[in-house]
């Protein structure tokens, strides 16, 4: 082989390794261009899945927590809750749900906040994004015993609840707790509901208001969602089913 042939088998085989090098430089993009994309995926994922759930928490479902012992034994203090956005709404809700609503007015004592601005900040932006439960400032939840049109009082010959003339056995109550200590008869109004709650000794509900406007009864309106699971703790996991049996007999108004 002559000199001229060495020369070119040199030139071909460096253009051949000048080519690899360029296409391994263009496969393989520089640091600061990687590190830049890495970060605009990781916020798109981000915003995108905080999108999401504002809109499940504002649509479809949202946490609360229980404050009190108002609804013994059905739910504890501290218990986390899922609630349903769907009814009322697409869905109907019906005697023996049990929902959440936003105080009528006078239901809830004025209650120090002892947060500082930064902690009030932080939670507020974590439950608006659904990352907290909702806390309990003016939010109640009760049992729904009466709907619009129904006659609910207390009590008939066996000390029961009746609802529409049908004595109600009610399976939820806190062991021990009578239906109620309270003599009522009401009539409740229409698009407007009354609740109880299944603690009935340690509940401040519709038998406590009815010198308020609608006499107890609350507005339809103001009804955040039904309690559809126990979040939390882990231990009293539970789904919350509609004691459908209890109010089987029950009339139509």
């Amino acid at each position: 082989m002559t000199n001229d042939d060495d020369a070119r088998t040199s030139a071909t085989r460096r253009d051949r390794e000048q080519l690899r090098a360029e296409q391994a430089g263009d496969a393989a993009p520089p640091a600061g261009r990687r590190k830049s994309g890495w970060l605009r995926e990781t916020a798109i994922v981000v915003v995108s899945a905080l999108v999401l759930s504002v809109l499940i928490k504002t649509f479809l479902v949202q946490a609360f927590f229980i404050p009190s012992g108002s609804m013994e034994d059905t739910f504890a203090v501290g218990d986390r809750v899922l609630v349903s956005k769907l009814a009322p709404g697409p869905l109907d809700v019906s005697r023996g749900d049990v929902v959440v609503f936003v105080d009528p007015g006078g239901w809830l004592e004025p209650q120090a906040d002892t947060r500082n601005q930064l902690q009030r900040g932080v939670e507020e932006v974590l439950t608006f994004v659904g990352l907290l439960p909702q806390n309990a400032g003016e939010h109640l939840i009760k049992r729904i015993i009466g709907l619009g049109g129904d006659t609910v009082e207390c009590c008939d010959a066996d000390g029961r609840i009746t609802v529409n003339g049908v004595g109600i056995d009610e399976p939820y109550l806190k062991p021990g707790v009578s239906p109620s200590d309270t003599e009522f008869s009401v009539t409740v109004p229409e698009n407007h509901l009354w609740l109880m709650g299944d603690n009935r000794s340690n509940s401040q509900d519709s038998r406590a208001h009815q010198g308020d406007p609608g006499g107890g009864a609350v507005p339809m309106r103001n009804v955040v969602g039904t309690a559809v699971l126990i979040l939390w703790p882990f231990d009293s996991w539970t789904v919350l089913r509609n004691p459908g049996d209890t109010f089987a007999e029950v009339p139509e108004p």
